[in-house]
């Protein structure tokens, strides 16, 4: 689990169900998935199974803002554990390429470092 993602208890106890599945999704446009790029911001899971992802783009002309969101909803709801997925999408903190994670910086060919 990254350690810049806040995730409560709830979603930790299934973080390896919900980080599997965005894994899959990715940006079209740089051609990773949200997880690695660091636009996951914060994930909730209600006891009811309502799960709430905060997440971020690279900026508002960012081809994903119209699929991504969906394909979040989408994914999720294949997790036994979650019923009801609500995607919220913030600017601040403005996203930093420091937020791609190492494997993301390989993947991506830029200095892992």
């Amino acid at each position: 689990m990254r350690e810049d993602i806040k995730i409560d208890d709830r979603a930790l106890a299934i973080s390896d169900k919900i980080i599997e599945k965005l894994q899959m999704i990715n940006d079209p446009e740089i051609g990773l998935d949200i997880y690695n790029l660091g636009f996951i911001y914060e994930i909730s899971l209600a006891e009811n199974g309502h799960c709430e992802i905060v997440i971020t783009f690279t900026g508002i002309g960012c081809e994903c803002l119209e699929s991504v969101p969906g394909e979040i909803e989408t994914a999720l709801k294949e997790i036994d554990e979650i019923s009801e997925v609500e995607v919220k999408i913030v600017w601040t903190p403005a996203w930093k390429m420091t937020r791609i994670s190492r494997f993301g910086r390989i993947a991506l060919g830029i200095n892992p470092n």
